[in-house]
């Protein structure tokens, strides 16, 4: 959409969002009893393009459907274009199954670690360890934390300077007169949406704010970005990974149709690894595509990520700002 005019840009939003409504999740409301699970209603998803199959089609036959084209680039796969989208580039089966894996792995234990922010920042501050607090059944607790109230960490209560909000173990939170406000760890979990690596963007101003504390994007993922982000950029140059955004996906979660217009140079590509404009999650065996995961995550350690796995979805995008 960039360097469109305005009528233009117009009438393909208009398009998108009757899109985006058609695709969108909607339960059936025929349903007599209202102590029955609610059952989605169908969606017709026969003018979605499905790239596995595409690409399938391609390896059997060399064929492409009419206005699909395969990028002639020095690239391990092919990368298939829309002719009428130009600037849009799609990789299918860019990550293995353990790339997959070792990054949800990444995105629910380290990538939610302050100083990354994320969208709990605003009412709790920094949260360290919320994973491992879900995982281990904690409850995020607010109040006067006093000594001897039973929390596991008692040295903090005379801190002035401790966080208000802090991990503990159900069964030896303080006393109601002492805690205002708690919070399961796995509601938090559930509730996560958002969080930022690298340069941090101040969503209030809609701009990148380099001046607060951020931890570095790690040197693997900008290896990853920097490997996907090559068809798209000009002959030459690398990608140089400055910013990411991981969005994480519940059930009846979307992300609506947006602009991404707040880095300096735009003839550089996003790197988005699955999916960041999100109408709709498909949960159901046959669609949720999550089964070659099972196995990577079979240990007993890794069931609390497989079963955030089945009915959610995380993407990483990420960005070159400057």
């Amino acid at each position: 959409m960039y360097g469109s005019d305005s009528a233009t840009d117009d009438s393909e939003r208009t398009a998108f969002r009757k899109a985006e409504k058609k695709y969108k999740l909607y339960y059936d409301q025929n349903t007599k009893s209202s102590k029955k699970k609610k059952q989605p209603r169908p969606v017709d998803l026969s003018e979605v393009i499905d790239f596995k199959s595409i690409k399938e089609s391609l390896d059997r036959r060399g064929e492409l459907p009419t206005g699909i084209s395969v990028l002639q680039h020095d690239f391990d796969r092919p990368v298939f274009c829309l002719e009428k989208r130009p600037g849009f580039y799609f990789i299918p089966g860019a990550l293995s199954t353990e790339e997959q894996c070792h990054w949800i792995r990444e995105s629910l234990t380290n990538f939610p670690q302050p100083h990354n922010r994320t969208n709990h920042n605003a009412v709790y501050g920094p949260i360290h360890d919320l994973f491992t607090a879900a995982k281990e059944k904690m409850v995020l607790a607010e109040g006067n934390l006093q000594a001897g109230s039973g929390h596991e960490d008692d040295s903090l209560a005379s801190d002035v300077n401790a966080p208000k909000w802090k991990f503990c173990k159900e069964h030896s939170l303080p006393s109601k007169r002492n805690i205002s406000k708690s919070t399961p760890a796995s509601v938090l979990l559930r509730k996560l949406r958002w969080s930022t690596l690298g340069l941090q963007f101040d969503w209030s101003k809609r701009a990148y704010n380099i001046s607060l504390a951020h931890n570095k994007i790690p040197d693997a993922l900008c290896r990853l970005a920097r490997k996907m982000a090559a068809p798209a950029m000009p002959f030459g140059e690398e990608f140089q990974a400055e910013a990411a955004i991981v969005n994480y996906f519940g059930p009846g979660d979307m992300l609506g149709g947006h602009l991404d217009d707040m880095e300096a140079d735009w003839s550089r590509p996003i790197v988005s690894m699955r999916y960041h404009g999100v109408p709709r999650i498909f949960t159901d065996e046959e669609s949720a595509e999550v089964t070659p995961l099972e196995l990577q995550f079979s240990h007993e350690d890794d069931h609390c990520i497989l079963d955030y796995i089945k009915t959610s979805r995380i993407n990483i995008n990420i960005r070159q700002v400057f």
